[in-house]
């Protein structure tokens, strides 16, 4: 395959269905024996949760290589320290690169998900944080205290990945950015570093079926800092949207025309 192909999606050959579904039934198995594997050295030192995380993640990516020949390339530099990861969100392919490249990743997610077996095990120990939607306005002050406990730790609180739209979204699409990464930037002072994907042109939003060929996702510059929070949407917003089309056309994606916004 040339280097400009490899950026381009693959085409959808009469295997893709089936090579997606061994990839599905494969990592499915690797995550029960990788987890329970690791819970044990979990359950003893909360510390091995990253090393047991960064492990299952990386054989899920190889994975993705050896059944879909896809991968995925990392340009900038991703940050170390604590701060917000605000990326745009077009499917689980960014999630799994991004919780391989950050060192100490930690996500917000939904209080249902911390009580699942072996995974909401590990999801505290990484330090992700739950959030309760039944409460309702209340559940970002909820947010903001669990990060400033973490950030008051000894560990750190590490790198908070958050999707500013909320919700996964289709390549060309636009949903208007949330309030919440903006709050919680401003309640805490963390530094606020913009990522842009096209990984949802090989991995759609729905997850099957799955192109092959190299998504890329980009570490854009730290947003300045002492923006108020309706600055920081509108700079994540210009900075975000506008590298994401860029890195979509790259693979061959014309955008179609601008629709409105959503709520």
């Amino acid at each position: 395959m040339r280097a400009r192909e490899q950026y381009r999606p693959g085409p959808l050959g009469p295997l893709a269905w089936p090579r997606a579904i061994l990839f599905y039934l494969h990592i499915a198995f690797a995550t029960i024996l990788i987890g329970l594997w690791g819970l044990p050295q979990v359950l003893i030192d909360r510390h091995r949760a990253q090393r047991v995380a960064t492990i299952w993640v990386g054989y899920l990516i190889r994975c993705a290589r050896w059944h879909l020949g896809l991968t995925c390339e990392v340009r900038g530099t991703p940050p170390r320290g604590d701060c917000i990861i605000a990326s745009k969100h077009q499917s689980f392919w960014d999630i799994l690169v991004l919780a391989h490249v950050l060192p100490r990743r930690a996500f917000i997610m939904k209080r249902e998900v911390m009580r699942v077996p072996i995974m909401g095990a590990y999801a505290k120990a990484v330090g992700s944080i739950p959030i309760d939607r039944a409460s309702g306005a209340s559940a970002m002050g909820q947010i903001i205290a669990a990060v400033r406990k973490a950030m008051a730790s000894d560990d750190g609180l590490g790198q908070l990945i958050i999707y500013p739209e909320g919700t996964r979204t289709r390549p060309g699409e636009r949903r208007r950015y949330k309030h919440g990464v903006a709050t919680i930037a401003e309640a805490t002072d963390l530094p606020v570093h913009p990522v842009a994907v096209n990984v949802g042109l090989f991995w759609p939003r729905k997850g099957i079926p799955i192109r092959s060929g190299r998504a890329v996702i980009e570490f854009l510059p730290q947003l300045p800092p002492g923006l108020s929070p309706p600055e920081i949407i509108t700079a994540l917003q210009q900075v975000i949207e506008p590298a994401s089309d860029a890195l979509m056309a790259e693979a061959g994606f014309v955008p179609p025309p601008a629709t409105p916004t959503q709520a």
